[in-house]
Order: structure tokens, then C-alpha cells, then sequence
């Protein structure tokens, strides 16, 4: 079992590698995926990088005590020029929208939106994404100590997709009030 800490030890940092421009983050009612949101905005933020928020389906303060819980102040970021909010289709203060080493990651509830009418926006920004992170329900049913499963397909940047296959990794998650645990199936105790 491995605890998401901001390190590069745990399954999902093995699984997501060092960079995506895109990141497209799936969930459902039954195994919902947000975790995963607060989970990467603490791994940006703790390697000096930069995030910017669009369309925030909580308020900020919301994002900012989960964030604290997790060790990571998102008001003290947003201070030091490292955080940015935008209202979405009214952005404050800058004109431009562009940052370097920063990653579009976008999350959707697939259960919600998998209609016929949104499904050609899921397949193209699954197509455009470098990574795939998919939170799903547990085949067998509801368990106590096992939240969901995950599934990450790692395609690597657009550069390195023509040098190597792309990768899939499947492991179970439980999420807890300060982050989550990953292991592979059957090895949680």
C-alpha cells in the first residue's frame, strides 16, 4: 500500500510519469473522482509550478481547506502569483491565458455526460489527452477499506508518443481526508 504524499513513490506518480500537457480525469456517482484533482494541484504546486482554476464546480475556500488538510496553503500560493482563479467567462485581471509548465486537467462525470449529445467531446479530449485517469466503482460491489479502482492510461506527450507504447495501470484507492492510499489488488491488509 502506498499513501500519495506529493513524492514520486506512490502508484499513481509512478503511473502519471513526470509530465502531461493534458490530463483528462473520469469519475462517477459511485466512485467519484475529485480526489484526483486535489491530489495533482498539491503535486503542481509542491514542485514549484504553476496552476490556474477554470470553472470550479466547489468555491475556492472549499478547494483551500481540503488543500490545507493535504499540507499544501492554496492562499498562500494565490499570494505569491503561483495560483490563479478565474470566474469562468470573466477573466480578472489578465488578458492572456497562457503559462509555462502548466497542464490542462479536466474532469468529467462520465455517468452524467456519456449522452450522444456530449460524447464526441469525451472522445475527442480522451483523444487529445496525454493521460486517461478513470475512477470507477469496484466490479464486485461496495467495500469498506477499498473505495474504487483507477485506471491511468499514460500516453506521453505528443513528442514522445511516436518512441514508446502507451501505458495502462489498474489499482484500487482509498481516499482519505488528507489523500488517498493506492495498491494493487489484493494487497491491502
Amino acid at each position: 500500500m502506498e499513501e500519495y504524499g506529493g513524492g514520486g513513490g506512490d502508484l499513481l506518480s509512478e503511473a502519471m510519469g513526470s509530465a502531461a500537457r493534458v490530463v483528462v480525469v473520469e469519475d462517477c456517482v459511485e466512485a467519484p473522482g475529485a480526489f484526483v484533482l486535489h491530489l495533482l494541484l498539491k503535486r503542481a504546486l509542491a514542485s514549484g509550478g504553476a496552476a490556474a482554476f477554470l470553472a470550479l464546480a466547489q468555491p475556492f475556500s472549499y478547494y483551500d481547506r481540503v488543500l490545507r488538510k493535504m499540507g499544501c496553503n492554496l492562499s498562500l500560493h494565490r499570494r505569491n502569483e503561483r495560483l490563479h482563479f478565474f470566474e469562468l467567462l470573466g477573466f480578472p485581471g489578465k488578458a492572456s491565458f497562457y503559462y509555462r509548465n502548466c497542464s490542462l486537467v479536466v474532469l468529467i462525470h462520465e455517468d452524467i455526460y456519456a449522452d450522444e449529445e456530449n460524447m464526441g467531446l469525451l472522445l475527442h479530449l480522451r483523444y487529445i489527452a496525454d493521460l486517461v485517469i478513470k475512477a470507477a466503482p469496484l466490479s464486485t460491489g461496495l467495500a469498506a477499506d477499498v473505495h474504487g479502482q483507477l485506471s491511468v492510461v499514460n500516453k506521453g506527450t505528443f513528442s514522445e508518443q511516436r518512441a514508446k507504447a502507451q501505458k495502462v495501470w489498474n489499482f484500487h484507492f482509498k481516499g482519505k481526508e488528507n489523500g488517498a492510499d493506492f495498491f494493487y489488488p489484493g494487497t491491502r491488509h
